[in-house]
């Protein structure tokens, strides 16, 4: 019964941290209808997600958070000072191809998502065969350097938490 109402518990946590979030303010009728769509929007995409993500490690959650938020804030940085103050004709942009170790769908899907919040980068396509990611940077001078960092920083990561 618990879990026909609840079939992605982690989900409705969030969309209820997130309702919050959202208005700033806690009231009644902001948790009821938290409640409610915490509760109902799970429910009506189940049929699309049938299977619960495979969490293997919830610490390392935590660490990954950390990991991207840091990144976020200095990339805003890093790409502020290349627009304001590096000519163009001195950026060096770049297609990389980051192949993937990652093989659960949503491990992909959340780096996919980091690389693109990620200032200075962006994930354009995945393969046909879902084994590689490519990604565009701004500035790239060794193209190599950014796969790797790509790779240890997020996708190790990614895997401790998706198994």
């Amino acid at each position: 019964m618990l879990r026909k109402l609840f079939p992605h518990p982690w989900l409705s946590a969030a969309l209820l941290v997130t309702w919050f979030l959202l208005v700033n303010h806690v009231m009644l009728g902001s948790l009821v209808l938290a409640s409610i769509l915490a509760v109902l929007i799970p429910i009506v995409i189940a049929a699309f997600w049938p299977s619960s993500v495979p969490i293997r490690n919830f610490p390392a959650i935590l660490e990954f958070g950390a990991v991207v938020l840091w990144d976020i804030i200095v990339a805003n940085f890093v790409v502020a000072r290349l627009v304001l103050f590096m000519p163009n004709d001195r950026m060096q942009p770049a297609w990389i191809t980051v192949p993937l170790d990652l093989t659960v769908p949503e491990g992909i899907v959340v780096l996919s998502a980091t690389i693109t919040l990620t200032p200075g980068t962006v994930t354009a396509e995945m393969s046909a065969d879902g084994r590689a990611l490519l990604v565009h940077a701004l500035h790239a001078p060794d193209p190599d350097a950014v796969r790797d960092e790509i790779k240890t920083r997020y996708e190790a990561r990614l895997k401790r938490i998706f198994g």
